[in-house]
């Protein structure tokens, strides 16, 4: 099982990203798949997740700016990241579960990437 990130980048506040999450080794749409950041000494945290039967989920803090998807054809996740504020700076990992629900304990993990929004 291999989780491949990527889109990260320096953009200005206001701006937009979207990255993608490439998975090898299992099908896509049998796991919960997610996004989960890490900014400097703050502990990780989940930002937008699909479960197995699609249900998805979106912290307080990005709802409405943020828009998870998944396409099972090419076995990618993506998060499409509108109207960043210097807050959402972090490295953004992508986590998958073969129980279906992914959480901070998940199964496998990929490499991360940073976003970096300047003010």
């Amino acid at each position: 099982v291999q989780l491949v990130e990527s889109g990260g980048g320096l953009v200005q506040a206001g701006g937009s990203l979207r990255l993608s999450c490439a998975a090898s080794g299992f099908t896509l749409d049998y796991y919960g798949i997610g996004w989960f950041r890490q900014a400097p000494g703050k502990e990780r945290e989940g930002v937008s997740c699909i479960s197995s039967d699609g249900y998805t989920y979106y912290a307080d803090s990005v709802k409405g700016r943020f828009s998870i998807s998944r396409d099972n054809a090419k076995n990618t996740l993506y998060l499409q990241m509108n109207t960043l504020k210097p807050e959402d700076t972090a490295v953004y990992y992508c986590a998958a579960d073969p129980s279906g629900i992914v959480t901070i304990r998940a199964r496998y993990w990929g490499q991360g990437t940073q976003v970096t929004v300047s003010s």
